[in-house]
């Protein structure tokens, strides 16, 4: 391959270089030049594979990271007590197993001026800087964590993992999320472009104190691969009044029925085990697990989607021992419509939408005594909304 390429090129060069000989003068072309470089460094190529050195610093790379396990747990729920008088009185004790959580990760993300320095990482930090789209260096920084997690009886498995790169003009990152308790699964990469304000001395509605503080804007693009969200899986069942014909879907996935003549009706899951003796417990509590197990089926069954958008974002950064506000905010005001049979502007009525997230950390020590601060974050992808914030009053006595 290496030879027929030069030969190619040598062609390309002796048919160029033959032409226009009468000519006493003869201007330099630049395609011709250009080309003529591309053949000398194909000719000068080393084409043997196995002589590829890939010189990864792994040293550096892992530097100032920090790998963490923890397993922390506590009480759930109370025990409730639910009575019967169906057959007589009956007590009928329910239990909620005790709350954990398994956390094992691995990150490196320089701790921001306003983060307290820990001894140790339990992998329940409420990081809320983590979610921010410029960290406090640039160069290279990640996480990767992963969680199983029960809370309140119900079993989740998180996970959380990126990768960014930031430079004074652009900005990269990778990004999975999982989250079971918000039931959002998501992989997203970004390329933005970065403008950093020099000064905000000429922002006269700023305070003096806020123009001290680093300001940037971003604009790219972004593109995640998820599952189809919008699908309604119920929508071939619903009738044309707008109920659910839920009885010949129970039936449709292995429900029967049985009635005896004299108005009574027993009902029996798909293994043969009765699951209700009366139309109001099949209706209040069999049909609703029924329309949840086959909504949950449905959507797995589909393959994911991707989406390609349109991003802006800005991130403010300011820091001083008496003041402090880290605050950034993205938004995705236009996706790609492929006409795909899932794409979620079918769902979205065929018009556009707005997905967004950001966040804000703010903290004033009025004196050596009182303090205020407010954390918080907001996500909405899809229509799905997951968020979590903290404020507060501190005063210490001396």
């Amino acid at each position: 391959m290496k030879n027929f390429l030069i030969l190619f090129l040598t062609l390309i060069t002796l048919k160029t270089t033959g032409q226009d000989t009468i000519l006493t003068e003869k201007k330099v072309d630049p395609i011709f030049s250009k080309l003529n470089i591309f053949h000398n460094k194909i000719s000068t190529m080393n084409l043997d594979i196995s002589t590829l050195n890939l010189d990864v610093d792994w040293k550096k790379i892992t530097k100032f990271s920090t790998i963490y396990g923890a397993v922390n747990g506590g009480n759930s729920l109370s025990d409730v007590d639910v009575y019967s008088v169906t057959n007589g009185l009956q007590t009928q004790t329910v239990e909620t197993p005790y709350d954990y959580s398994i956390i094992l990760g691995v990150r490196k993300i320089a701790r921001m001026g306003y983060e307290p320095k820990e001894a140790f990482k339990n992998g329940q930090e409420n990081s809320f800087s983590d979610a921010s789209t410029v960290g406090k260096v640039k160069g290279f920084e990640y996480l990767f964590e992963v969680s199983y997690v029960r809370q309140e009886g119900e079993d989740y498995a998180n996970q959380h993992h990126f990768l960014r790169y930031i430079d004074d003009t652009y900005i990269l990152k990778g990004e999975y999320l999982e989250d079971g308790f918000a039931d959002i699964k998501y992989f997203e990469t970004s390329q933005r472009y970065r403008h950093k304000i020099e000064s905000l001395d000429h922002l006269d509605f700023l305070p003096n104190e806020f123009k001290k503080g680093k300001f940037s804007f971003n604009i790219g693009a972004a593109q995640r691969l998820s599952e189809p969200y919008g699908f309604d899986p119920l929508e071939e069942w619903q009738l044309s009044n707008g109920n659910l014909h839920y009885t010949f879907l129970a039936i449709q996935e292995g429900y029967t029925m049985n009635f005896d003549g004299q108005g009574g009706v027993e009902y029996f899951d798909p293994s043969g085990n009765s699951v209700a003796t009366s139309t109001e417990i099949w209706e209040g509590v069999v049909i609703p697990t029924v329309l949840s197990d086959y909504s949950e089926r449905k959507r797995d069954e589909l393959e994911n989607t991707i989406q390609h958008s349109l991003i802006l974002g800005f991130d403010y950064y300011l820091y001083t021992k008496k003041l402090w506000l880290h605050s950034w905010g993205n938004l995705m005001p236009w996706h790609y419509d492929n006409d795909g049979e899932f794409s979620y502007h079918k769902y979205n009525n065929g018009e556009q939408w707005y997905d967004y997230s950001g966040g804000l950390i703010f903290g004033w020590k009025f004196d050596k005594h009182l303090g205020v601060f407010i954390e918080g974050k907001y996500n909405k992808y899809w229509n799905r909304e997951w968020h979590d914030f903290s404020f507060g009053v501190n005063y210490i006595i001396f």
